[in-house]
């Protein structure tokens, strides 16, 4: 019996103990976010990480399976495949060209001294895209335009698509210029400056901590006789400290010569020692207007900025009625067109045709539109400003600089998504996520905004009778170039009650 009884108490105890050990363990299990692992498209499925390029291009992953993630995962892309003659290089494609460029006679005994600066669909003739239906017509053979760097040279290469070898043909080279700047290259030149020791005394005697430091390259361009057949671009730094706005806060008068190719400084100008920084206060907006204390910033999050709602751009009545078909065609309101990201023009409509309503026929109005460019010379003659000529598109692409989009703060929760698969210098591809949005929004009753030149003097409105109001269809492309914020474009559709 009493052996009984001490193997009863032992059993217990054990069940006692073990159970101890599990409420320990959930009370005090670490957030599975604390131990994070960085995955990309990068990865070569042998453990690498994102190699030394930087980690713009990279997906962040929850180090812990059982960790709930904190948003839906969103697709990789890597099975996806053309659907449109116009439709982008998909992701098989990407990697398809990076294969056939690196094994090019021309590259094939350095593929890593190739850098990949810019890599788009070489759309086929109009005409055959006028002409092709769906369903009816296979998709036209697929070719790629690839413009590369190597040893310091510019190519540029047709790459064909089709099935088998895969030729790559070499392509005119423009006889001045040079290629559009990739994302690699963009990062790399903001941290070139602070490898030269002439560039850190210059902040050492303003007073300015390197860490607070943040550098741009500002324009690519021709410096002089001597730095002929370079490839050189000047930077300027702002003092981060105080303010998310850092360009109210120039290191005024500090300029950086850099040679693209190398990262190496050729050149300090420090001409504007006497002219102060200016102070951080005021410099960004925050919801109510004063700068929170420590305690308020702590509670408010980041920077100390309070939520603010955007006004509601909710649709009409029963809903959006947009479709988005094989991931780029959008069909509204009898309009139908082709939608895709692109990393120079930041985002291009093709294909945009109208339904008849007295025939039923679809009617072209326009083949094919983008932002070509914008352009901004500032035009002050002296040594720190000259030679500001932002070309926003041609130097540093509105795609590329394109941030996502944010679900219910940047678009109405009724819109659809559009990612990006881009190019890093590398030549693999990378997912640029929720780049475009589309929704519908309620636009107003434009009967009663109707009016008249102010010259006649007249005033006029509509018939208050007529219950016509508008819808409009947006696409929303959140690019942060330098001198672009936000592009909006609009599809009206006149609906009436009748």
């Amino acid at each position: 019996m009493d052996h009984s009884t001490s193997l009863l108490r032992l059993i217990f105890l054990a069940l006692g103990a073990a159970l101890v050990v599990l409420v320990v363990r959930s009370a005090f299990r670490l957030p599975g976010d604390i131990d994070t692992t960085t995955t990309s498209l990068f990865d070569d499925g042998n453990g690498g990480s994102c190699t030394r390029f930087s980690p713009w291009a990279c997906r962040q992953g929850r180090g812990d399976p059982r960790s709930k993630p904190s948003k839906p995962r969103r697709p990789s892309h890597e099975s996806d495949v053309p659907r449109h003659p116009l439709d982008p290089l998909t992701v098989r494609e990407v990697n398809r060209v990076r294969e056939l460029l690196r094994a090019h006679p021309l590259f094939a005994s350095a593929p890593s001294s190739l850098f990949v600066h810019s890599l788009e669909l070489d759309e086929p003739e109009k005409s055959v895209v006028k002409s092709w239906r769906k369903g009816a017509d296979p998709l036209p053979p697929r070719r790629a335009v690839a413009v590369v760097r190597f040893r310091g040279e510019s190519h540029v290469l047709g790459v064909d698509l089709s099935e088998g070898d895969g030729a790559v043909t070499p392509l005119p080279v423009p006889a001045s210029g040079y290629p559009m700047m990739n994302m690699d290259e963009q990062t790399s030149l903001c941290f070139a400056p602070f490898k030269d020791a002439a560039f850190n005394a210059s902040l050492l005697r303003r007073g300015v901590r390197a860490s607070d430091v943040a550098c741009l390259p500002i324009s690519l361009g021709w410096y002089g006789p001597a730095e002929e057949n370079r490839r050189l671009i000047k930077s300027q730094c702002f003092s981060t400290e105080g303010t998310a706005n850092f360009y109210m806060r120039p290191i005024e008068g500090l300029t950086v010569l850099v040679d693209m190719d190398t990262a190496e400084v050729l050149h300090v100008s420090d001409r504007g020692a006497g002219i102060p920084i200016p102070a951080a206060a005021n410099t960004d907006y925050r919801h109510g207007h004063s700068a929170p204390t420590p305690a308020e910033a702590q509670a408010q999050g980041r920077h100390g900025y309070q939520t603010v709602r955007v006004p509601s751009m909710e649709p009409p009545a029963g809903g959006p009625e947009f479709e988005l078909v094989d991931g780029h065609t959008v069909r509204w309101g009898g309009w139908e067109f082709h939608l895709k990201p692109d990393a120079r023009a930041g985002m291009v409509v093709s294909r945009a045709r109208v339904q008849d309503p007295a025939t039923g026929e679809h009617r072209d109005v326009m083949y094919k539109g983008m932002a070509s460019e914008l352009f901004v010379p500032y035009m002050d003659p002296t040594e720190a400003w000259y030679f500001k000529t932002y070309m926003d598109a041609g130097e540093y692409g509105f795609g590329l600089q394109a941030m996502p989009l944010v679900p219910l703060n940047d678009c109405p929760r009724h819109a659809r998504y559009l990612d990006a698969v881009f190019v890093a210098a590398d030549g693999r591809p990378y997912v640029r996520e929720n780049m475009i949005c589309v929704f519908e929004r309620y636009a107003g009753d434009i009967a009663w905004r109707h009016s008249e030149s102010p010259i006649t003097g007249m005033d006029v409105s509509a018939n208050p009778y007529d219950s016509s109001a508008s819808r409009f269809l947006d696409f929303f492309p959140c690019c942060l170039a330098p001198t672009m914020r936000v592009m909006l474009l609009h599809f009206p559709v006149l609906v009436t009650d009748e």
